[in-house]
Order: structure tokens, then C-alpha cells, then sequence
């Protein structure tokens, strides 16, 4: 028996790094798998290094050979047709949606001043626009069917911590945590969790970062479980959450706020005042 079993996953991007990794836990336990990927190079573009327009098939080729079941898809998360043809897809395949694990992404990384629209907008394009297109037809399946389910969002610690040269990559995964929060509150009562992971892996998309260089032991493989937990019925009706993951280390994110100053005349502050009380504020 495994976590998964009779259940239908969508794992975007998940033609290799974290989203394969990811797939293929997600079958071994059970899972029919729709493995969605564009096939596209590391900055989202059709051609150049790294593109495959294979990978989703590969991915494809690795679950059916150990046994499992699963299903290629190659349409972009970036648009309304392309994210509604991923969810169809897999009703088509399976007849069902229980699981959507949202991983799809591209980096093109520049600092503030020298970064471009359109490098900002393809970024938040992928991952931002595509997380909330392909949740929201995900849900509205789920909900249609009545039996709940599990959405899990990939967002990143430099979103939530910020990162020099990401600015459209950190804000598009800044706001998949906003976006995680809200869906968690709006979909709850339909039992569907929505939760999200801020993985730490070398994969396609980080390999080349001097944090990564020599580090075996920060692999998807050791990510991909918090993905499995997020997306099982061991998870429970925990929703909202954000759970990092880096090498052997599992961990929380959380915005919290501070307890803050009262004045004590109850009046309006004054920006001197905020300065003079700005560690009471703070603290």
C-alpha cells in the first residue's frame, strides 16, 4: 500500500531537477502521475542549452519502468489555454484531479538596474501567473468532484528572504506565498490544503551557484519528501503552511509580527517619534 494510492498528481515542470524527483516519489507511492514540462531551456526559451522538448517523456519512461503510471504533458503553465489543457489533460488520462503540485519555473537573473521587462515578466509569467492559473482550474475540478484535495505551490527563500540579481524571480515567489495564504483560506472548506515548499536543491536551475559547488547532499531527493507529505493524507487538514527543505535539514517559514509600541497618549505617530521608538517597534 502506498501513500497515494488511487490518487491522480500533477507535477508541473517536472521534466527533471526537483519537479522529477518529485514525480517519481509521488508514483512509487501510488500515484498516477501527469508529468507536465514545456521542455524549454533554463531562462524558458525554446532553444539553447538545456532545452528537451523529450523531458516530461523521459520522466514518463522512468515511472512506467518502475511500475508506476503516468502520462506526458507539455503545455506552458504561462497562459489560460496552456493551464487548462495541463488539468484536462490529466482528467482525460486518469478522469480525476486529487493532486497538483505546482514546480514549474525559469530564472532570469539580473541585477535591479539592469533588469528588463521582459525578463521580469517571463519570470512572474512562469512562475507567479502560472501557479495561480493552474491552481485555480485545479481547485475548481477538485471541488466539482467533492472528495477534497492537496495543491502544493513552490515558492523559494529568496522570496521570502530576498536575493541579489532576483528581483522578478524573488517577487514572483513572494507572491506565491500570499497567494498560498489565500487559497488556504478560501479553499478550506472545501477540504482542499493548500500548501507550499521553499526547496534548497542543486538542480538545472541553481547548479551553477558557488553554494552548490561540492554539496551532494542538497539533492531534489532529499526535497521531494516534503512534496509527498504536503500531497498525502499524513499531512491532515494542515493548510497555509511553508515548508523549506534543505539537505538533511526540514524547516518552517513564517511572516510574524511584532508586538509593537502603543503610544500613550493615543495620538497619531510622528516619524521622529517612530525613530526614537524604532526598536520598541520592532522587537
Amino acid at each position: 500500500m502506498g501513500l497515494l494510492d488511487d490518487k491522480v498528481a500533477i507535477v508541473t515542470g517536472a521534466g527533471g531537477g526537483l519537479g522529477r524527483a518529485e514525480a517519481l516519489l509521488l508514483a512509487s507511492e501510488g500515484a498516477k502521475v501527469l508529468v507536465n514540462d514545456v521542455g524549454g531551456a533554463r531562462d524558458g526559451k525554446a532553444d539553447g542549452d538545456g532545452a528537451d522538448p523529450g523531458m516530461a517523456a523521459k520522466v514518463v519512461e522512468e515511472i512506467r519502468a518502475a511500475g508506476g503510471t503516468a502520462e506526458t504533458n507539455t503545455d506552458s503553465v504561462a497562459n489560460p489555454e496552456g493551464a487548462k489543457a495541463i488539468i484536462d489533460a490529466a482528467v482525460a488520462a486518469f478522469g480525476r484531479v486529487d493532486i497538483l503540485v505546482n514546480n514549474a519555473g525559469i530564472l532570469r537573473d539580473k541585477t535591479l538596474r539592469k533588469m528588463t521587462e521582459p525578463m521580469w515578466d517571463a519570470v512572474v509569467a512562469v512562475h507567479l501567473k502560472g501557479t495561480f492559473l493552474c491552481t485555480q482550474y485545479a481547485a475548481q475540478r477538485m471541488i466539482e468532484q467533492g472528495d477534497g484535495g492537496r495543491i502544493v505551490n513552490t515558492t523559494s527563500v529568496s522570496g521570502m528572504m530576498g536575493n541579489f540579481g532576483q528581483a522578478n524571480y524573488a517577487a514572483a515567489k513572494a507572491g506565491i506565498y500570499g497567494l498560498t495564504r489565500t487559497a488556504a483560506i478560501e479553499l478550506q472548506k472545501y477540504r482542499i490544503t493548500v500548501n507550499a515548499l521553499a526547496p534548497i536543491a542543486k538542480t538545472r536551475m541553481t547548479e551553477d551557484l558557488p553554494m552548490f559547488q561540492g554539496m551532494d547532499t542538497m539533492t531534489p531527493e532529499h526535497v521531494a519528501p516534503a512534496t509527498l507529505f504536503m500531497a498525502s493524507d499524513l499531512c491532515g487538514d494542515r493548510t497555509g503552511h511553508v515548508l523549506a527543505a534543505s539537505g538533511s535539514r526540514m524547516y518552517a517559514f513564517r511572516v510574524v509580527e511584532t508586538r509593537g509600541k502603543f503610544k500613550d497618549d493615543n495620538q497619531a505617530w510622528t516619524a521622529e517619534e517612530i525613530a526614537e521608538h524604532w526598536d520598541a517597534i520592532i522587537k
